[in-house]
């Protein structure tokens, strides 16, 4: 696979998009401005410069064929695998890019430098996993949905949680930060990742890269140039609608 913008080393950003959503039925289909969100999220990954290609990782007919109508490879995986990283595994199994990212589906106006930031990280070869943070609003710090994360001196995650982290004994010096749920992975270690068990933390916060910390796998967190907005509602979608109409005035 060509490598992007000089890297030597390929990227490929993958969209997992699974069909079922409880709180928004069908949201990844859902209308923005006549394009579907899913493929709207594709488009703004690949206009971020950090992929050699953009690809959808689903378990719907519906989807693909939204997908390849719009450009894109997709690929239909099994309904019954668990996560947004099963379906990126079955992805690097069936082709060769050095590191894949893990795209949400539902952020279609994904940041564009976080993404460049994800991708460059792996030209530190010390670099097997990577991902963003953003500064936590304080209206956030009890909000669960919000995860919270502290590094280490080089910039590695040590922790992540859905309580506060760290807990504010004293406000001086306090600056928690938000997890941005973008995942980059060498391909090695994607695929180590999905051979490896689930372990207590993980089952306790519900949050599936503690498995890679307990198991050693190092996490290097990056600055997100700008926090994300998730179509989880109908408001978040009203949400990102209001802002597309914003930019296209300004335009």
């Amino acid at each position: 696979m060509a490598t992007a913008n000089k890297r030597g080393y390929s990227v490929v950003g993958v969209v997992p998009a699974r069909f079922a959503s409880t709180r928004l039925p069908e949201k990844m289909l859902a209308d923005l401005g006549g394009t579907p969100l899913v493929v709207m999220t594709a488009r703004s990954a690949m206009a971020s410069g950090a992929f050699d290609a953009v690809m959808v990782a689903t378990d719907s007919q519906r989807i693909v064929d939204v997908v390849e109508k719009a450009g894109f490879k997709a690929f239909l995986t099994d309904p019954a695998l668990p996560s947004g990283t099963c379906r990126i595994g079955e992805v690097a199994k069936l082709t060769a890019a050095d590191v894949y990212v893990n795209i949400q589906g539902d952020e279609p106006l994904i940041d564009g430098e976080g993404l460049r930031r994800v991708a460059d990280a792996f030209s530190d070869p010390a670099v097997n996993m990577a991902t963003l943070s953003f500064p936590l609003r304080e209206e956030d710090e009890n909000n669960p949905n919000a995860v919270k994360l502290v590094t280490d001196a080089r910039g590695d995650a040590l922790y992540f949680s859905r309580s506060l982290l760290p807990f504010p004994r004293s406000r001086d010096g306090f600056a928690p930060r938000k997890h941005i749920g973008v995942y980059g992975y060498r391909r090695d270690t994607l695929l180590q990742l999905l051979e490896l068990p689930a372990c207590d933390l993980e089952k306790i916060e519900s949050l599936e890269q503690l498995r890679a910390l307990y198991h050693g796998i190092r996490i290097r967190v990056l600055p997100a140039a700008r926090d994300s907005i998730g179509v989880d509602t109908q408001a978040d979608l009203d949400r990102v609608r209001n802002e597309l109409a914003r930019r296209d005035t300004a335009a």
